[in-house]
């Protein structure tokens, strides 16, 4: 019998209540917190829009993001967020919509009070429809052209056609005839239907006392009209026959506890996605291929499922069937551990994933009504007996757990290496080794990360400082000793997100020297260590790190002073475009009047390019630093404008910008970004990267006090003159050549 649960430190308190209209409220007092944060879920999503009008639960998400009559664009959730340094999203799924922000905890009051107006009284006008779907349009082609959305169409093809999920959903030009009468008609009927408070769950989580949360959620939540919880139309059988697919699984009928117990089978599987769950109903497909993480855990060295590999599709159901059979007989061993780690999950996770697990009721342990739900799972999940046993056994507990599960302490730890070339292919087998031992951290509170960039490897630790030691010595192990196989070729991202894995190499020389010896290439290393929150010594294992250590932070070479293109073609026929301003020098100066700059841009930026001109839906603007340089950089993904024109829309905004900052609040501005920068408002991991890379740039201990003095200095003048220096370096990345560059370039 498992022994009893380490007793964990109380680190939060709950507490549930239900405002006179209806809406569910959770609180959650955590004191270790640095932020605050706000997720409501409202019941209602995709499927349960009227099926003349596909997409119109995603149009009406997109058309709360516009701004009030209370709070115009100028002063709503997304640039009151963006202000004040936080993250806002929203998500519309097969049934429900979630909306999320996390804020500083002195700005949680009027966030919530911008979130709850823009849902309680949107604005909605003919103008902002219009616009708005052909944001929603250029999102289907770009969701239309993508290889996993395509693929995930493929799966669905197998499912009964009157069920909702082989309906078309995403919304575009043609689907939502926003003119029509009728139309109008049914997107009021729609909101008023759905969008009142018995119909929502709001979760604020944050440092704050349960009675000052109690207060905001009363002041703000009070302002939906009232109502009660509408029942959602039950879907039709997933399948009409028996599913010919070998590895895609239609649950039905599961009983209470069904999400607990699909977490706990994908936890440990690993290799198992829950494509659709509602109303007792589970799609659950399973890869063709059981890969290595799978093998990590439940396959011994040396057994017959070491023959078949990882490359052997054809005998992957055979594979997966013969590992169910054992699973069924022998998961309830598994469960104590699964148990803790979901505990230490909660007691170690942001404000704003804290909000989703409440407001969203995410399973927190495998309960006996899970474990009951499970059953119930296992049994629906059949298919052919295997004439071949693999030898599975137990999974060995995960090392790190038992130091982890009664600390409390944070700490990062950053350990680079300059190589004497860069070697991105080495990079990628160990990067690749490091699978097993970073999803293990993960589970103990420890979020682990090894990248490359220019000629540079880094080793990245954030989060509970008792089990880093251990971690960091397995790490070494990867670093020397790598798997010997080789890693597969994972789908390409989006565009954008392509270019975004180039940005860092921007300032990589043309390289000859690869070498596939690592003993070599370790041999004529050099590495610096950085530690956060803890002594260096107590977060680095007795084993001495590869190379040899170096006094000095290997800063490169500034970039010269013009206009400089990358081009990194990919498949899709979208055009993605990245500008990085880098700032002129490492002097606190610089990075005060680049981060100035970005903070009073952002929100106009985005209202520009992505509201008024339509260029595209991804659209977004701040600053980086790569490698201790600060810069600023603009993304843009659109499906019909050329790189040539949106780098001229780009350089237009950047010519604006002097008048921007005439006729900005520049003190108030400047006084809510050094704010940012206050110790008490920086949670660990986010401190332990800024301290990281102004050691890189030459900085000492008093960066924050010192950043800040030098934001307060900061006047107009001294930012136009900045906004015009700005232009001296531009460093695109983008997917195509522009034509007024191709002679160059060819």
């Amino acid at each position: 019998m498992p022994s009893p649960l380490p007793a964990m430190p109380v680190q939060q308190t709950r507490e549930d209540l239900t405002l006179p209209n209806g809406l569910h409220v959770v609180l959650c007092h955590a004191p270790r917190l640095k932020r605050s944060a706000a997720s409501l879920r409202v019941a209602v999503g995709s499927h349960d829009a009227p099926q003349a009008w596909p997409g119109l639960a995603h149009f009406l998400e997109h058309l709360f993001f516009l701004g009030t009559e209370h709070f115009a664009a100028a002063d709503n959730l997304m640039t009151f967020v963006q202000r004040h340094g936080g993250q806002v999203n929203a998500s519309t799924r097969e049934r429900c919509t979630d909306f999320f922000f996390e804020l500083p905890p002195d700005a949680l009051a009027q966030g919530l009070e911008r979130l709850c107006d823009m849902l309680a009284h949107p604005r909605m006008t003919m103008d902002e429809q219009l616009r708005e779907r052909e944001v929603l349009h250029a999102e289907f082609i770009a969701w239309s052209r993508d290889a996993k959305a395509r693929a995930q169409q493929q799966t669905l093809s197998a499912l009964s056609p009157r069920h909702p999920l082989r309906g078309f959903h995403a919304g575009n030009r043609y689907s939502l005839p926003v003119p029509g009468a009728a139309f109008q008609q049914g997107l009021k009927d729609f909101y008023q239907r759905f969008y009142q408070a018995g119909q929502m769950r709001l979760c604020l989580t944050g440092p704050q006392s349960l009675d000052e949360l109690r207060a905001i959620a009363l002041s703000a939540g009070g302002v939906f009209a009232p109502g009660a919880r509408i029942a959602q139309t039950p879907p039709p059988p997933l399948f009409d026959r028996p599913s010919t697919a070998p590895l895609l699984f239609a649950c039905e009928k599961l009983p209470d506890g069904a999400d607990e117990a699909l977490g706990f089978f994908c936890s440990w599987l690993g290799e198992a996605q829950v494509i659709y769950q509602f109303a007792g109903q589970a799609l659950l497909k399973v890869d063709s291929v059981v890969g290595a993480a799978f093998a990590n855990k439940f396959a011994p060295t040396g057994s017959q499922y070491a023959l078949v590999g990882a490359d052997s599709s054809a005998k992957g159901p055979l594979v997966f069937f013969d590992w169910l059979t054992f699973f069924k007989t022998h998961w309830p061993a598994l469960r104590h551990e699964y148990n803790l780690r979901q505990q230490l999950r909660l007691h170690t996770c942001s404000a704003l994933d804290l909000a989703h697990h409440h407001a969203r009721e995410l399973p927190g342990e495998l309960s006996e009504q899970g474990a009951l739900a499970l059953a119930a799972l296992l049994d629906q999940l059949q298919g052919p007996t295997p004439a071949t046993t693999f030898g599975w056994q137990l999974p060995a507990p995960n090392p790190f757990l038992t130091s982890a599960a009664t600390a409390t302490d944070e700490a990062a730890l950053f350990v680079r290496w300059q190589l004497p070339a860069a070697n991105p292919l080495l990079w990628r087998r160990i990067k690749f080794s490091f699978g097993a031992l970073t999803e293990q951290a993960n589970e103990a509170g420890v979020s682990l990360s090894f990248m490359a960039y220019d000629v540079y490897w880094q080793l990245t630790l954030t989060g509970l400082a008792a089990p880093m030691a251990a971690i960091v010595d397995d790490a070494l192990r990867c670093l020397t000793t790598p798997n010997p196989d080789e890693p597969a070729d994972e789908a390409p991202p989006i565009p954008i997100r392509q270019l975004l894995k180039h940005l860092p190499d921007y300032n990589l020389p043309d390289q000859s020297s690869e070498t596939a010896d690592l003993s070599l290439l370790w041999q004529d290393s050099h590495w610096i260590a950085f530690a956060h929150g803890a002594p260096l010594t107590q977060l680095l294992p007795p084993t001495p790190l590869p190379g040899t250590e170096s006094l000095s932070s290997h800063a490169p070479l500034a970039v010269q002073p013009g206009r400089h293109w990358s081009v990194h073609p990919c498949d899709s026929t979208e055009h993605a475009l990245l500008l990085f301003c880098p700032a002129p020098g490492t002097d606190l100066a610089f990075e005060a009047a680049w981060r100035l700059l970005a903070h009073l841009a952002q929100a106009p930026f985005y209202q520009r390019l992505r509201v008024e001109l339509q260029l595209g839906y991804a659209v977004f603007s701040g600053i980086r630093q790569l490698n201790g340089q600060v810069g600023w950089l603009f993304g843009v993904q659109s499906p019909g404008a050329p790189v040539g024109q949106l780098a001229e829309h780009i350089e237009a905004f950047i010519d604006d910008l002097p008048r921007l900052v005439a006729s900005a609040d520049l003190p108030s501005q400047a006084k809510a970004l050094a704010k940012q920068f206050e110790p008490q408002a920086l949670e660990c991991a986010q401190a332990a990267q800024l301290l990281w890379q102004a050691h890189l740039a030459g900085h000492g201990d008093d960066y924050f006090e010192a950043l800040r003095r030098a934001i307060a200095r900061l006047d107009v003048s001294t930012l136009q003159q900045a906004a015009i220096r700005l232009k001296q370096t531009f460093i695109y990345i983008a997917t195509h050549t522009p034509e007024r560059l191709q002679p160059q370039l060819d």
